[in-house]
Parts: structure tokens; sequence; C-alpha cells
């Protein structure tokens, strides 16, 4: 066999390898997420991107897996990475509040669980000093930010609300999230960058993905958040 064609193949396996551990990584061990919105903030801002632990919680697919590597369940104070219950297609970003079997309220934006109150002020964040009563003159929206429950978490299921209390789409609007849709839970910030249109606006066809990528790359060193490198999600 000629040396070109020998090494021409052996560029070809090596590639072929590469992209089989990358997709089995990116399936089971490791994946990364990009924050899109503000619900998860001060802990974590638009523009941030984090790591996220897939196997930690188990990949229930292969049992070899299961025993080599360590893997716990989902736990209250996770942020967990799942897909959306209404829309499998997008995936979100909360932290688990509540387990299968806890019965969760929240009075006057305080959390009650199991009937005591829950200390989260290491996490949880209120913008707005209005608290909004259960009022039939209210939105539902507004009820149920400040003032929901009580509520049982089905068996099967998590409780999920994003630390910006006052600005997150979550499980108060949209019930609890299967366990077969939680993917991982976020472990740390890779890199972070602050230009919120380049972060957030779909840019469309192949040409806009394009003109984003070059914005990024422009405004790449001015806009990067360097303080948040390796900032472990908590």
């Amino acid at each position: 066999m000629p040396r070109s064609r020998s090494l021409t193949r052996e560029y070809v396996e090596a590639l072929l390898i590469a992209i089989i551990f990358a997709t089995f990584a990116r399936t089971y061990v490791v994946q990364a997420f990009k924050i899109p919105t503000g619900s998860m903030e001060p802990d974590l801002l638009i523009g941030d991107h984090i790591l996220v632990n897939k196997f930690i919680y188990g990949p229930h697919l292969m049992p070899w897996l299961d025993q080599a590597l360590p893997e716990r369940g989902i736990r209250r104070g996770d942020v967990v990475v799942f897909k959306f219950p209404q829309d499998p297609s997008r995936d979100f970003i909360k932290r688990c509040i509540a387990l299968p079997g806890d019965t969760i309220e929240i009075i006057n934006k305080k959390v009650f669980l199991n009937g005591r109150e829950v200390d989260d002020s290491a996490y949880a964040y209120h913008f707005d000093s209005r608290v909004y009563p259960r009022s039939i003159f209210l939105s539902e929206t507004f009820r149920r930010r400040d003032n929901f429950g009580p509520f049982t978490v089905p068996r099967g299921y998590y409780f999920m609300m994003g630390d910006n209390r006052d600005n997150s789409d979550d499980s108060r609007y949209w019930g609890p999230v299967p366990r077969s849709y939680v993917m991982g839970r976020a472990v740390l910030v890779y890199w972070s960058f602050s230009g919120r249109e380049e972060q957030t606006v779909a840019w469309p066809g192949w040409k806009g993905k394009l003109v984003q990528l070059a914005s990024v790359a422009r405004h790449f060193f001015g806009r990067t958040r360097w303080h948040r490198f390796f900032h472990l999600v908590r």
C-alpha cells in the first residue's frame, strides 16, 4: 500500500475515533450548555457557558458504565439541565426545589417544604419587593409567582425553580419535570461572554451565524468575563 494512502487511512481512523469518543462523551459524560436567560441570576448570567455532568444521575443505558462512574440521585438544591416539559426540543436550567413526595407551598415569596420554611437565602434572589396576594383580580402569573400550592410532587417528578424568583418561567407555571427529562447537573462555567445580543438573538441562516461568530470574535477580549472562568455552579 502506498505511504500516502496509508497515512490518509490513519488520519481517517483517528478522526473516526475522535468523533465516536466525542459523541460518547456528549451523550453519557459531559455536555456544554449556554445560559440564554436571566432566570438563574445572580449565580448564572446570560452568556455563561457551562459544563453539565450527565453521568452523575446515571445514564441507565449501559450497566457497566453505571458501575464504573460515580452517581447519585437528584438532590434538593441541585442546579439541573432538563428538557422543557411543554417542548422537549428546548433545554432548560433550574434549581431542584422539591423531590417526589414532597409537598411544596409558597407563601408571600417564602418557600415551605413539608410544612417547614426553607432557608434559600444562599441562592434565591428577589428583585421586586412587591408581594402579589392570592386575588382573583390578578392574573394567574402574578398569583403563582409569590403564592403557590400546596402541591405534592408526584412520584418520578421534580419541582424546579429559577434562582431569580421574580423572573423565572418554572414549575410554578407549567408543573414538575419527569425524571426521564433530566439531562444532568450543572458543574462549572468554562467561558462567559457579556454580549447580550450575540447570546440571545436568533441569527437566521448560515450567513447570520457567520455574522454572529464574527461579532463574538471581534468583541471576544472586551466582553469576555474573565473573572467567571471556572466559576463553580452551586
